[in-house]
């Protein structure tokens, strides 16, 4: 089978950062799906892998999570899929990634893919989806809508205009009475903020105690920081309410120092979508349902998919050129490929 890989970390720049190559096609056991993959998206982990995690001698290593395909063959334990279901997921981070025509995942973090996306449309949101979920809920706790009797929750999107902010902007919107705020620092990604549905914007390379004044806040009760949290980090401390939470997603370049959360006793959480697959943890399973609720939701016309550019066919050029702008920072949205040439 065609796939895209590597077989040792290096600059993007460099040729052999990632190179086409042909593979033997897996086989389905136990409770994978083989899946012959139709769509993928770039995520900034992809970006983070590749220059931390060279594969052993003589092997290489694949990337790529999120993905839409269709289920050809399926293991002796399958009991949720079948061949010719069309699928959706956000894979696991210690296995052979998305970027090959055949892929193995467990049914447990596997979803049916929104009938109403194409294949490109749909593969720009399982892995974000998941993990704007996860912050919302399993994370910063917030209530879903049907619940919230209690004070306005304000919550702050620090990068909205990004994958996962782009995402989880739609879906505290639908599924929560918060005031939903989200940061940018350009006017087209504030235009894209507010498209998917936030209340306000704020300029993340202002004062965010002044911003807020601007648009009437006095301070946020949740606060997802989703880039540069040890730029943002004390500056966000001062605006969060007294017994508010602070989630984030990145890896900080520098310690937080979180004694600064006590007199507040802020809660300090961190969301790594991968945890329940890399630890087969008993909601393992909780994945699979988040994604079939968040294609109910589309298929509804509440949400909308967070494509920002099609960048073609699945290959190591078009990969290359997408792992560069996703290093770069300024992407909106995700970027997506399709097929193989």
């Amino acid at each position: 089978m065609k796939a895209v890989g590597y077989t040792e970390s290096l600059d993007i720049e460099n040729p052999d950062s990632l190179i086409d190559i042909e593979l033997p096609r897996p086989e389905a056991h136990g409770h994978d799906l083989l899946v012959r993959v139709s769509a993928i998206s770039v995520n900034p982990v992809d970006a983070k892998v590749r220059k931390r995690a060279a594969p052993e001698e003589g092997s290489y290593k694949i990337l790529g999570w999120d993905a839409v395909g269709e289920v050809i063959a399926i293991g002796d334990e399958v009991s949720a899929f079948k061949k010719g279901d069309r699928v959706w997921y956000a894979g696991d981070v210690t296995r052979d990634g998305t970027n090959a025509e055949y892929h193995l995942v467990d049914e447990r973090i596997v979803g049916k893919a929104p009938e109403s996306l194409s294949d490109a449309e749909a593969a720009a949101i399982p892995l974000t989806s998941v993990t704007a979920l996860e912050l919302l809920f399993d994370r910063l706790g917030l209530k879903e809508a049907s619940e919230n009797e209690a004070e306005q929750e304000r919550l702050l999107i620090v990068g909205a205009a990004g994958g996962v902010g782009s995402i989880m902007v739609q879906l505290a919107a639908q599924l929560t009475d918060a005031t939903v705020i989200g940061t940018a620092s350009r006017p087209e990604s504030e235009k894209w903020i507010m498209d998917l549905g936030a209340d306000h914007v704020i300029n993340h390379s202002k004062s965010f105690s002044e911003e807020l004044k601007r648009i009437g806040v006095n301070d946020v009760t949740h606060v997802a920081c989703l880039n540069h949290t040890d730029q943002h980090f004390e500056p966000l401390v001062e605006i969060i309410a007294p017994q508010g939470k602070f989630a984030l997603i990145d890896d900080p370049a520098s310690m937080l120092d979180v004694i600064k959360l006590k007199l507040k006793s802020i809660s300090l959480h961190w969301e790594l979508m991968f945890t329940r697959s890399m630890f087969q943890t008993d909601d393992m399973g909780k994945q699979g349902d988040m994604l079939n609720r968040v294609a109910e939701l589309i298929d509804a016309g509440n949400i909308r998919t967070t494509l920002g550019a099609h960048y073609g066919t699945i290959c190591a050029d078009n990969l290359r050129r997408a792992h560069r702008d996703i290093e770069s920072g300024k992407s909106i949205g995700k970027i997506v490929l399709e097929g193989f040439s």
